[in-house]
């Protein structure tokens, strides 16, 4: 009689890659939708029910690096794309080395992906230098943000009745906002969640979500999610923030995940447990990528003429279901326009609709 072998799996983690286009509704953050009955269980099921007509695969891929999909073979780890993101198993038996790192790429498949997300404007532009103290070629992609459960950021958001603790793998955000900072960065002022509507010195701002306290919205992807580089001794010319490409790192990057075996002051983040197996409650991580805000500007359809503003004074947010204005709203596949001073500084964004 053959001796037969059985292994029972046991989630690792799961990354989700919500992009809050495809989930707010109008002016509303996805975690705070409410139903027309406003139940705690309605309100819950109307959330979940926004989660299963969401697919991230239609406008990202999410793939390990070579590195990482052979240590997952290695350790016997079955890996997964979900409508959500991605989710990694394991044997529970297999014991998972501290120092083991878990590395993926995002990649962008929907070009219009970058008309209604904010922080795009900031061009992706790849670098290469010639090291001549180790005959090498260094290459560095600027604006590449890179998140990891070492330096997430956590949260207890959702209905004041039913808040639930969710891990970031974004930093916190920047507390206050550089003056350097361009259009569009992200920050926290007075525990509000804050965006800049320019990049010219002294631009304004708006708070977002009707002024909700940030500590109760997500931690969206943000300008600080893109690491300092630091270059090898003497290389000159090097850009201030972004990535290391290598063979594991493909040119067309668009966000790196690294995630570690164990984050010490923080077991919440850790993908083991004090012997190195599978925890019971594994981690779900989120990153969350914010949706565009945008000045709303009507022309006529036939001259071009501009007829109104809808909103002169402040941007509203871009989302697939509900309406932030009170007119007709932006498809997802129009144009944004940046309007520049004459220092060539951008005032604001605007999205022009014909009708």
């Amino acid at each position: 009689m053959s001796e037969q072998i059985s292994n029972r799996y046991r989630p690792l983690f799961e990354i989700r890659l919500l992009h809050h286009y495809w989930l707010d509704e109008g002016t509303t953050v996805f975690d705070l939708l409410k139903s027309k009955e406003d139940s705690e269980d309605k309100n819950k099921e109307k959330r979940n029910e926004r989660l299963r007509s969401y697919d991230f695969r239609r406008f990202f891929v999410i793939e390990p690096t070579a590195g990482t999909a052979k240590a997952l073979s290695g350790l016997g780890c079955v890996y997964k794309t979900t409508s959500l993101g991605c989710v990694v198993a394991v044997p529970e038996s297999v014991i998972i080395p501290i120092e083991t790192m878990f590395e993926f790429v995002v990649t962008v498949r929907d070009p219009d992906l970058f008309n209604y997300t904010a922080l795009t404007l900031r061009p992706q532009k790849i670098y290469e230098m010639y090291y001549q103290p180790e005959k090498k070629t260094y290459r560095y992609k600027v604006n590449v943000p890179v998140l990891s459960n070492l330096t997430g950021a956590v949260r207890d958001i959702g209905p004041e009745d039913n808040t639930v603790k969710t891990l970031f793998l974004s930093k916190e955000f920047p507390m206050p906002a550089p003056e350097d900072d361009q259009v569009e960065s992200l920050f926290i002022q007075d525990n509000a969640l804050k965006q800049r509507t320019g990049e010219q010195q002294n631009a304004a701002s708006v708070a977002l979500y009707n002024s909700t306290p940030a500590d109760e919205l997500p931690i969206f992807v943000h300008q600080d999610d893109i690491p300092v580089i630091v270059p090898p001794e003497g290389l000159a010319g090097v850009p201030a923030r972004g990535l290391l490409l290598s063979d594991d790192i493909p040119d067309d990057i668009f966000a790196f995940i690294r995630l570690t075996a164990t984050r010490e002051e923080d077991e919440d983040f850790s993908l083991v447990d004090e012997n190195g197996q599978a925890k019971e409650n594994y981690p779900v991580f989120h990153t969350r990528f914010k949706n565009r805000s945008t000045f709303w500007q009507y022309h006529n359809k036939k001259t071009g003429e501009v007829i109104s503003d809808e909103a002169e004074t402040e941007p509203f947010p871009l989302t697939y279901f509900g309406n932030a204005g009170t007119g007709q709203k932006p498809s997802k596949e129009l144009l944004i326009k940046a309007e520049k001073s004459n220092s060539g500084k951008i005032i604001k964004l605007t999205s022009e609709i014909f009708i």
